[in-house]
């Protein structure tokens, strides 16, 4: 059992494919947990009774990441219910389509910056007092592997993530002096909900998984768990002196 400050691990996207994994890693590691998500609450009220089978507190909390007072409402929300944030954790993000940068739709491109960075940021603005107030706290961010090496048609993750790396390299900097913590998680191939759908539309097929394959030092993808355990570190008082890093749970990407 890792051990954590009082309150909840508020985890945006926390009911999706890899969000999932994390919530019950962190939940079976010892934190009670708040899930935001955006439209499916089903598969959110799921994740939050598995959690509340391990012991733990769990709540949801409807948020459109896209909307300021959406993010305030979900903020306040998971506050009221757990007394406190101890960490935020952003796994949020739309589908990720594989596509050429030469070839990429600016709607789309500015879809993902809407969602993942600026989504992120007003997240961060809104937890960031709650967080000083308390004597701290931590943000966790799911980065990309591909930021060790490009992979071709992977820009609307890869560039994205980026400019989120850069934000937590600044949060380190400047709210470090009141015990708030960033640290990202760079996430490479994982058997979980995006690879999945991409899979299903034909995005990704045989060969791009055998051509992966043999860019990682561990023959096999990864497990949303495995990306769990790395944010349940990042989250714990076991990493009360850990800030602005990242680690990559990616097989041994980009080496």
């Amino acid at each position: 059992m890792a051990t954590f400050p009082e309150g909840c691990a508020l985890l945006f996207g926390g009911g999706g494919g890899i969000g999932s994994g994390i919530t019950r890693v962190l939940a079976g590691g010892g934190s009670d947990v708040a899930i935001a998500y955006r439209s499916n609450e089903t598969r959110a009220s799921a994740v939050a009774e598995a959690a509340i089978g391990m012991g733990h507190k769990a709540t949801i909390h409807a948020a459109d990441v896209t909307d300021e007072a959406s993010v305030t409402d979900a903020v306040t929300s998971a506050i009221a219910m757990h007394g406190r944030v101890h960490t935020v954790v952003w796994a949020a993000g739309p589908l990720v389509n594989q596509r050429y940068l030469a070839e990429t739709p600016m709607a789309e491109w500015r879809h993902a910056f809407e969602v993942e960075v600026h989504g992120f940021l007003r997240v961060v603005q809104a937890v960031i007092p709650h967080m000083r107030a308390a004597g701290g706290g931590s943000f966790v961010t799911l980065g990309s592997a591909g930021h060790e090496q490009w992979p071709t048609r992977d820009g609307l993750s890869v560039a994205v993530k980026a400019a989120n790396e850069q934000l937590v390299s600044g949060l380190a900097r400047e709210e470090g002096r009141y015990r708030i913590r960033a640290n990202s998680v760079l996430v490479g191939v994982i058997e979980a909900g995006q690879l999945h759908e991409l899979q299903r539309q034909g995005q990704i097929d045989q060969r791009w998984v055998d051509n992966t394959h043999r860019m990682l030092c561990l023959k096999r993808f990864g497990t949303a768990e495995e990306i769990g355990h790395a944010c349940l570190f990042f989250a714990s008082n076991e990493a009360a002196y850990v800030t602005g890093q990242r680690i990559s749970v990616s097989g041994g990407f980009g080496i």
